[in-house]
């Protein structure tokens, strides 16, 4: 069987744009598609939580600390646990990360020019399947306390099936070069929240290196363990073509 192997170096895949998988999401139809993340050479990646960023900024004219008026960053603050609130109801009786809402407090900060006292903050909120981010942001929109929120970065959760031709050569792979494969489905965000949904393909993320690590000063993958993830790779896509 003949076919045409494309590569794409897709740009800003950690960052809320995934520009480079926009760009290229309209121009290609492929039979299947492999995300490269890093998992471990005998793992195989089949979806990834959603995500929704939010900035809020909070501002009232500057008061005495011992006065009765809330302070500007205890508004900001009064936000996030409104958010982690609820976060923490959607999660009762979901023991699986994946199906949870996951809040994370990205950054804050706070200040005075002497006549106006301001607080900023930065939360990204982790999606599982079944949980649209333009809901949720309609929702969290008139909780604010007075605060001017903005929200980014939104998409959904994705998951991929495990029962077609990528995967099956994928294991095959796997088993082919020692390995025993398992499944994995990640609690961060790919290029897979992209073109999963508009490509409809069979679709896995696969790689060498230990996930945990990502973003770390401690990332790195053994080379002796990047070069099994070649043989895996080569034998995969041999079994797919053949």
């Amino acid at each position: 069987m003949r076919a045409r192997l494309v590569l794409i170096g897709a740009v800003e895949e950690e960052a809320a744009s995934s520009k480079g998988a926009h760009h290229v999401v309209d121009r290609y139809a492929p039979i299947a598609c492999v995300i490269g993340e890093p998992s471990g050479w005998d793992r195989l990646t089949l979806g990834y939580k959603g995500r929704l960023l939010i900035e809020g900024r909070w501002e009232q004219p500057m008061a005495h600390s011992a006065g009765r008026e809330l302070a500007v960053a205890e508004r900001a603050v009064g936000f996030w646990n409104l958010v982690a609130a609820r976060c923490a109801a959607h999660n009762e009786g979901k023991p699986q990360l994946f199906e949870q809402l996951l809040p994370s407090l990205r950054a804050i900060s706070s200040g005075s020019d002497g006549l106006t006292d301001w607080a900023e903050l930065t939360i990204g909120i982790r999606l599982p399947p079944g949980v649209e981010p333009d809901v949720l942001q309609h929702e969290l929109a008139g909780q604010a306390s007075g605060g001017l929120l903005r929200f980014r970065g939104g998409c959904q959760a994705y998951r991929g099936d495990k029962n077609n031709p990528l995967v099956r050569a994928f294991l095959k792979g796997v088993r082919a070069a020692g390995g025993a494969p398992g499944f994995l489905l990640k609690t961060g965000t790919s290029d897979m929240n992209v073109v999963g949904p508009a490509w409809r393909c069979p679709i896995l993320a696969y790689g060498p290196g230990d996930s945990s690590l990502d973003h770390t000063p401690h990332e790195h993958v053994e080379v002796a363990e990047y070069l099994r993830a070649i043989d895996v790779l080569e034998l995969a896509l041999s079994q797919l073509l053949g």
